[in-house]
């Protein structure tokens, strides 16, 4: 059992790879004002506002953490919840008209990226559309090739201004062992494999 792992899990990156951009689209792109995502920068939205065609539009989330709105000018999106965005973008309108019925979505959550770098097979930065383990995300970069060392994988993420390294062993966590290593990737998280 212990030599059909790592061809298993193989026959999974195989099976799971597509000639398109690195992405991960098990969930439907489109995220709802019910959910509690928060946007990120050069996410696509698409704001619609019910009987104003000249105000319903897609825009990114720019570099800034911005978006600019016709009427309202530059709003800033990154950081806020779906819903926090829509109630700015009403409080703001309301200015200028009675009754905003407004919607928000995300069409496209580009800002949900991992980077994985160093001895893996395909190297890169990947888009993800759920919650995924650091194991789930070395299957993105199509597994470990025959030069990494298994028990030197590094997990770098930044809160808050602050840089904090998880470790990751491969082989304890393949054996089932030390499995709280294996922790949920977030935006912006960077996997080294030495």
């Amino acid at each position: 059992m212990k030599k059909l792992l790592p061809l298993l899990l193989a026959l999974m990156v195989i099976s799971c790879a597509s000639d398109g951009p690195k992405s991960l689209s098990v969930f439907r792109n489109t995220v709802s004002a019910k959910q509690s995502y928060r946007i990120g920068y050069g996410d696509v939205l698409y704001i619609s506002v019910w009987k104003e065609e000249a105000l319903t539009r897609q825009t990114a989330v720019l570099p800034d953490g911005n978006i600019t709105f016709p009427l309202i000018g530059d709003v800033k999106a990154h950081g806020k919840t779906v819903r926090e965005l829509k109630k700015t973008i009403e409080k703001r309108l309301a200015k200028y008209m009675a009754g905003v019925a407004l919607s928000v979505e995300v069409l496209k959550p580009n800002s949900m990226m991992i980077y994985i770098i160093g001895k893996v097979n395909s190297p890169g930065n990947f888009l993800i559309n759920e919650k995924i383990s650091v194991m789930q995300a070395l299957t993105l970069a199509r597994g470990l090739n025959s030069f990494a060392d298994k028990n030197k994988i590094r997990i770098f993420r930044n809160v808050d201004g602050k840089d904090h390294m998880f470790m990751f062993n491969y082989d304890d966590i393949s054996k089932g062992k030390n499995l709280e290593q294996n922790i949920v990737v977030e935006r912006g998280d960077l996997i080294v494999v030495q």
